[in-house]
This record gives structure tokens, sequence and C-alpha cells, in this order.
């Protein structure tokens, strides 16, 4: 004979199998919202983008896609944190994948190629963070932290090879050292401001070299590109001060 300790105990699983599968199925109806805006972003561009849009071709009512993003710019929000965040798994997954003992430049190039090879892999949202503004959204705070992967990253590199005696200081004119002082003070205060200053302009580059080569502007221009790449991140890991 089941006891009421018994009978609570079955209602307490089923109500918790109950909510395991909603909250499953709406982790797939979000991920197929997603799936489906970025097809869109594919097509029409992040300006273009449209609620409306995702549920009809989900089959869904506007008014229940709501339920999961209430507005355009949350949902545009979330695909840029997951582009983000891909961009720095595949970072850092390239920078782990390296043998101990990798040099300062050889883990600074794989990270660098590692991101371009994700650009390429998945332009359209490479466009979303990096190209042009979408007209009437600003970015919230809360993408800060995945927009920071690569960046830290990068940071964490010099850093360490800073601790080894592997940086160089690259030169830094005096008119510019009040700047690199302040970059240094608020990103990196544990590396020399002509390290920091440098640093910075090498991340800014690096996304520079990549959006020429995604939105045209290297055709007829470059042809090998990947070799291009790699030399002219190799220059940019020697402008920081890494050396072999």
């Amino acid at each position: 004979m089941s006891t009421s300790r018994d009978r609570t105990a079955r209602a307490t699983s089923a109500a918790g199998g109950i909510q395991g599968v909603r909250a499953r199925a709406r982790q797939e109806i979000t991920v197929a919202i997603k799936d489906e805006a970025r097809r869109q972003l594919a097509v029409d561009g992040a300006a273009k983008l449209s609620l409306r849009a995702v549920a009809r071709e989900l089959g869904m009512v506007s008014s229940a896609l709501y339920r999961y993003f209430p507005s355009r710019d949350e949902l545009l929000t979330a695909l840029i944190v997951d582009a983000y965040d891909s961009m720095g798994e595949a970072a850092e997954r390239a920078d782990a994948d390296l043998p101990n003992g990798a040099s300062p430049v050889t883990r600074w190039v794989a990270v660098c190629c590692a991101v371009r090879q994700w650009g390429l892999t998945h332009p359209h949202e490479y466009a979303l963070i990096y190209g042009s503004p979408v007209p009437g959204y600003t970015a919230p705070t809360t993408t800060i932290r995945s927009a920071a992967r690569v960046g830290l990253l990068l940071i964490a590199i010099v850093r360490e090879a800073c601790e080894s005696g592997r940086v160089t200081l690259p030169p830094l004119a005096d008119e510019a050292r009040p700047e690199a002082e302040r970059i240094a003070a608020d990103l990196a205060p544990e590396l020399p401001p002509e390290v920091a200053a440098a640093l910075v302009a090498a991340w800014a580059q690096l996304y520079g070299l990549l959006g020429f080569e995604l939105f045209g502007q290297f055709n007829r221009v470059v042809e090998e590109r990947a070799v291009f790449f790699e030399q002219a991140v190799t220059r940019l890991a020697q402008g920081v001060g890494l050396t072999e």
C-alpha cells in the first residue's frame, strides 16, 4: 500500500519530468528561432531582421515567438552573444590545441588564424558583430563579456610572454605615452604601456585584415590570402614585441 510520502514523491517526480520536457521544448524552439534568424541575416542582412518574418517561416504566430524574444533587439542581442562566444571558443580551442611550450608568436598566429577561419565559415555572423551598425540598435552591456574573449586571450598570450622575458618593448613616441599609459591602466595594468598600445593597434588591424577579405576589398589585390594573412599577423605579433 502506498503511503502519502510515496504519492508525494511520485507527484514531485512527475512534475519534474514535465518541467524537464518543457525546458527541452523551449530550448529546441529557441534554437530554431535563432537558426531561422541567422538564415534571414544571410539573405536580407541584420537591418531587415523581423520577428514576424521569423515566426512566419517557423509556422508560429507572432505572439508565441514574443514569449521567447520580446523584441527584435533582444533577438539580435542573442545572436550577437552567440557569435562572439562561437568565435571566442574557436580562438581558445586553437590555443589549447598547441603543444606545451609553443612560442608566443606561434600562439598569437594560431589564435588569429582561428579567428579568420571562423569568419570565413560564418561571414554573416561576422558581419553582424564587425560590419555596419544596425540602425536603431544599441548593443547592451551583456554583450561585453563575450565580445572580449579574443582580446583577453591575446592579452594573456602577451602577458605570459612578458613574464617569461620574451617581449621586446616596441617604440613609443613621447606624445603618445600618456594615452598608452591610460590604455594600459584600463585594459592590462600588468603590461608596459608600449606593449599595451601596440596590442590595441594589432587587435584593430587583425579585424581590419579579416574585414577586407570578407567584404571584398582584397578582390584582384591579394590572391594567396591564407599565406598573406599569416604573414601579416606574424608581423603584428612582432609589432607587439613578441619574440620567438
